[in-house]
């Protein structure tokens, strides 16, 4: 099956078998490896990407079913070099442990402060629910979100 869409900025085209996952795609077929495969039942948020500007979890969709979208995988987040500026917050505030859930947490946070860009700590622990961290306590993930949202102090304690 032929699918092709835009991945960061780029026309893609490739010829898939029908079951193929757009995160196997992703990682398999284009080498984007930066969106990982953690649980393949939606559940951990490692394989999180941007569709059209909308935040998706790339395990539980067909390759076929992006035909003719937008997606953003984290490799796209940075421009000409220059970190996404939640990709800099999550540096600067030590947002990450091990890195795995990074780029899942990175995209799902970017997308939710598309949505809610002052968000208050409750929000914005609540908004990535669907990203499951299994080295640290969110302390640092949230802390990261507020500081690229600009409310580094909002929220309450951290």
């Amino acid at each position: 099956m032929q699918v092709e869409m835009t991945v960061n900025g780029q026309s893609m085209s490739a010829d898939v078998e029908p079951r193929t996952l757009l995160v196997h795609y992703i990682r398999d077929d284009l080498g984007l490896t930066g969106t990982n495969v953690g649980c393949d039942t939606s559940s951990c948020g490692a394989c999180t990407i941007h569709i059209n500007g909308e935040s998706a979890k790339s395990c539980t969709m067909l390759a076929a079913q992006a035909r003719g979208t937008d997606v953003t995988t984290i490799e796209g987040m940075a421009d000409n070099g220059t970190l996404h500026p939640m990709q800099q917050a999550f540096m600067e505030c030590h947002g990450l442990q091990c890195g795995y859930c990074t780029p899942g947490m990175v995209m799902a946070a970017t997308s939710l402060l598309k949505e809610n860009p002052n968000p208050t700590e409750a929000e914005v622990r609540e908004g990535l629910e669907g990203n499951l961290c299994r080295c640290t306590g969110y302390h640092n993930i949230v802390k990261s979100v507020l500081s690229a949202a600009g409310n580094s102090t909002n929220g309450g304690s951290q």
